[in-house]
């Protein structure tokens, strides 16, 4: 490979490819064997959480080399590893699927389908057992990164290729400053929009550069409400937790006391998530507000793992996005663009169900319509009350760390529905709360698994319910300091159902 890192590290990381070896990685028990595992072929299986990652970077997120002229790729110059490497580590750490989403620059459309798409070819066939979508982090135009995920067809490449070609602001050569305009955006939807097999895209790490809190830098809230106007088919949300989460880490995984988790310099996460979600009636509450089927996510964002010097975690070692679907990449897409989703950070949980019905007549038993995640339940006549049941379960093993945190509480949080803002540029629903918190001593067991149930009474109009929770004792969470440990402040939330009356 051409203008490669340095031969060393190139043989180091073919011979990891090869042999699935870890790079300062910590091989987890039980983590290679997971209960999905039990039907891997495409097409089988019933629907069950199924753990993955969207945003994965190999070693074709290049750099360029600009004394030439076109400037020259450099294979490794950004991230590093080999595809196939990635999905070997994506394994290890319990990951059903995986999305390669490589950013670009000056026409690296021609090398993703030259060289990066018979890369993923051969990662498919050299680690079946986890599904690797096509995709990329698209350079979005007048905004930051978005994951655009491909459905797997026979015509994946070609579609890449035509998107990134058309759309991707960096990829023109000499540089065109109209690719990087709003119109360019919603002309690059309207065209996905049209396109028999539909791809995905999920806004990354929407306030890295927002310089305060509510304070927003590229990505914007009117942005994310003319996106899904325009195309709500395939606009459907943001990463809810960044990748990057190990920028507090030194390679030896001691705290780094100066470093940032994210690299969100301006301002903080918030319990290791993205403002945008974590504050409480913030804008996911406003956009969930206004009836929008607006999903949340966490990924890795890997491109050097914390202990090459990098800062991140590998795919599926500290965060993990859960569909509830098939092993499937048609039924997962579906799952992702239906919000069937929760995320979690730490492996504070790996199972979490929320579900909504309409209450009984007798013994608070749920009878009638029952829905889950990403659904819509509607309540007629006299039906006045909801009956609202979490079901989550901790680890059976310890989580990459060697730990085995515990979840403290669990909030189910509300919200009222009145329709589309009136200020696009609105971030705050101040209808949303926290209907009610439940401790250890608050709840049931149920087997392996935990159990709250609580009564939603007199809904009088259309709203929504989503759940958190955490392993503090903070009541909300709170902007994370420099040199904040990344697996002492865990939390989990679920997306949302709704109430339709």
């Amino acid at each position: 490979m051409s203008a490669s890192p340095e031969n060393e590290l190139v043989t180091r990381r073919r011979l990891l490819a090869v042999t699935g070896g870890l790079v300062g990685a910590v091989a987890v028990g039980g983590l290679t064997g997971p209960a999905w595992a039990d039907d891997r072929r495409p097409g089988a299986g019933r629907r069950r959480w199924l753990p993955g990652d969207h945003h994965v970077h190999s070693e074709f997120s290049v750099g360029y080399d600009n004394s030439t002229t076109p400037p020259k790729p450099i294979i490794g110059g950004d991230a590093i590893y080999p595809l196939s490497v990635n999905a070997t580590h994506a394994q290890q750490f319990g990951l059903a699927w995986i999305v390669s989403t490589d950013h670009g620059g000056p026409l690296h459309s021609k090398l993703d389908a030259e060289q990066r798409y018979p890369s993923l070819l051969e990662a498919r066939r050299s680690v079946p057992r986890v599904l690797q979508f096509y995709g990329m982090e698209l350079d979005t135009p007048a905004a930051d990164h978005s994951s655009l995920i491909i459905p797997k067809v026979s015509t994946e490449r070609d579609i890449l290729f035509q998107l990134e070609s058309r759309f991707s602001k960096r990829d023109p050569f000499p540089a065109d400053p109209s690719f990087d305009t709003e119109q360019k955006m919603l002309e690059a939807l309207r065209v996905m929009r049209q396109l028999p097999h539909k791809p995905l895209l999920f806004a990354n790490h929407p306030a890295r550069s927002a310089t305060g809190l509510g304070v927003y830098g590229q990505d914007t809230p009117a942005e994310f409400r003319n996106w899904n106007d325009t195309a709500p088919e395939i606009a459907h949300g943001f990463e809810g937790a960044p990748g990057h989460q190990a920028g507090s880490l030194r390679k030896d995984g001691s705290i780094d006391p100066d470093g940032e988790r994210g690299g969100y310099g301006n301002y903080p996460t918030m319990g290791g998530f993205d403002q945008m979600t974590a504050r409480l009636g913030g804008l996911w509450d406003s956009l969930l507000g206004e009836g929008r089927r607006w999903w949340i996510t966490s990924t890795s964002d890997s491109h050097r793992h914390y202990s090459e010097g990098g800062s991140d975690f590998w795919p599926g070692e500290y965060s993990k996005t859960y569909v509830h679907a098939g092993w499937d990449y048609a039924d997962i897409l579906d799952g992702l663009r239906s919000g069937r989703i929760f995320v979690v950070i730490g492996d504070l949980i790996d199972q979490l169900d929320l579900t909504v019905s309409r209450a009984g007549q007798a013994q608070g038993q749920a009878e009638g319509n029952t829905v889950s995640v990403g659904e819509t339940l509607t309540l007629r006549g006299r039906d006045r009350d909801a009956e609202v049941e979490v079901r989550f379960r901790v680890p059976r093993t310890a989580n990459a760390k060697g730990e085995r945190p515990q979840v403290k509480r669990v909030d189910i949080v509300t919200g009222r529905v009145t329709g589309p803002a009136k200020d696009r540029s609105s971030d705050t629903n101040p209808t949303t709360k926290v209907e009610a918190r439940y401790g250890a001593g608050q709840w049931r067991r149920d087997g392996d698994e935990i159990v709250v149930r609580h009564t939603l009474r007199d809904i009088d109009g259309p709203m929504y319910v989503r759940v958190r929770g955490t392993n503090t004792d903070e009541l909300e969470p709170q902007p994370d300091p420099h040199g904040s440990d990344p697996w002492a402040d865990l939390w989990f939330y679920s997306n949302p159902v709704f109430i339709e009356r």
